[in-house]
């Protein structure tokens, strides 16, 4: 048998990775002004750069949004389509070794998934995410370089940003410990410092994904979360969402919240009342496992089919 390419044609980004005998080659990705010219950029860079000819090729599985736009065999290679959230689901599903998950796929914007054994269903989503970040970046930040609007964040604080309940009352609330967040942007004035602004913004995306997650496994039997995709990599993820599990342990004195316990490496777990569990996968490393596991869901469909 021969290479499966997989490649998830996204809003801002192509992800690309070959599978050879169920093993995971080398994943990369590219950004392209528009999905046509990322895909076959991608697709061009990616067997150059593993030296594979086109011979050796078994066949190609798109997904993505973008991959709506490809309606022909890819340089008349074998190339068949997978829904993306039913990728995400496998693709989350096998790397996590869970059975039943609700995957919060991370991008440009979310969404959620929720997958019971071999059962995937999309209940929704949140118009949040990368793209929100990069919108409001360019409008108070005067930049889209999600590199330098991470960096800006690693300086700035929410003091000055971000309305807290100790800022209402000096006493703590039914619920609401002092340092929770009563208000996001709520204390922020014109002369804010663009590091603050940018922690804000990034903060405001993370907060708010982490809380739906969690809003959603409410509403079922599922007490497992996995947040995958592009915003993992930002470095504000291991602070922000730590600092959310005071939160949440008081609230789930009053309510059926989660708390939030850090783990080692890459994983953070939320665990609390109803034994609900989110593992948060860090994906840092580009060049070495490439864990956003929405890249590997195309793959992962070629292996199951």
């Amino acid at each position: 048998m021969g290479i499966v390419i997989g490649i998830d044609v996204g809003g801002s980004t192509t992800k690309i990775v070959g599978v050879e005998d169920k093993k995971i080659k080398n994943p990369m990705f590219v950004k392209a002004t528009d999905p046509v010219t990322s895909l076959f950029g991608a697709f061009g860079k990616y067997i150059y750069d593993n030296n594979i000819s086109l011979s050796n090729i078994e066949k190609v599985i798109l997904t993505g949004v973008g991959s709506a736009y490809i309606d022909q065999p890819l340089y008349g290679l074998p190339t068949a389509k997978t829904d993306e959230f039913l990728a995400n689901g496998l693709g989350a599903q096998y790397n996590t070794g869970l059975d039943s998950l609700l995957v919060v796929s991370m991008g440009t914007g979310t969404s959620f998934v929720k997958v019971q054994g071999s059962t995937v269903e999309h209940i929704g989503g949140l118009g949040i995410g990368g793209g929100t970040i990069l919108g409001l970046s360019k409008l108070l930040l005067k930049t889209h370089d999600f590199h330098q609007i991470a960096s800006l964040a690693e300086h700035g604080s929410l003091n000055d940003i971000d309305l807290h309940i100790r800022d209402i009352t000096p006493h703590p609330l039914p619920g609401l410990p002092l340092d929770v967040t009563a208000s996001i942007f709520g204390k922020a004035d014109a002369n804010a410092k663009v590091e603050d602004i940018a922690l804000g913004i990034v903060h405001m995306v993370l907060q708010t994904i982490g809380q739906g997650a969690v809003f959603a496994s409410l509403n079922g039997d599922i007490k497992n979360i996995v947040l995958i995709g592009n915003l993992t990599r930002l470095p504000q993820c291991p602070d922000i969402f730590p600092v959310w599990r005071r939160c949440a342990m008081s609230i789930s004195r009053y309510r059926s919240m989660p708390s939030i316990a850090r783990l080692s490496g890459r994983l953070y777990a939320i665990s609390g009342t109803g034994n609900i569990r989110i593992f948060f996968v860090e994906s840092v490393r580009l060049h070495q496992n490439f864990m956003y596991l929405c890249y590997m869901l195309c793959s992962l469909s070629a292996i199951a089919g």
